[in-house]
């Protein structure tokens, strides 16, 4: 998709592009060495063409969510026998005691969209509640 749009974004000389990634890719997850690669490549793949377009005036970041209520967290929970407890320590470990929720990334998206993000690119913004600060 990057190979076919953002060609034309580049050639208009102005345009904005967010990727999701995970905090997973930025810090590693134990038991996920697949996904974290995966999620740590769209990173490294954003920063490159960031540096590559930046003279087109077209600016790439990454929004890392960190651990979100989802359909996907919750059929993880499932296989595990203690489900409850997973979710109640990792909603301990973060610093609002919560985990995230969709509704968490959207108003980080838009500023990153927005002519306030102009001089914003190649960076990866971790959306965690403060668990992942590294």
């Amino acid at each position: 998709m990057h190979h076919v749009v953002v060609r034309g974004m580049a050639a208009r000389g102005f345009d904005r592009v967010v990727n999701v990634a995970s905090d997973a890719g930025r810090v590693g997850s134990s038991g996920e060495a697949v996904y974290n690669a995966c999620k740590g490549a769209i990173s490294a793949f954003t920063k490159t063409l960031a540096r590559e377009l930046a003279r087109r005036n077209v600016t790439l970041n990454v929004l890392c969510p960190g651990p979100t209520d989802t359909p996907l967290f919750d059929a993880i929970k499932a296989e595990s026998a203690n489900a409850a407890k997973i979710g109640e320590a990792l909603a301990r470990a973060i610093p609002p005691r919560r985990i995230g929720t969709p509704e968490d990334y959207p108003g980080t998206i838009a500023f990153l969209l927005s002519d306030d993000a102009a001089y914003v690119t190649g960076q990866t913004i971790s959306v965690s509640g403060g668990l992942m600060t590294v």
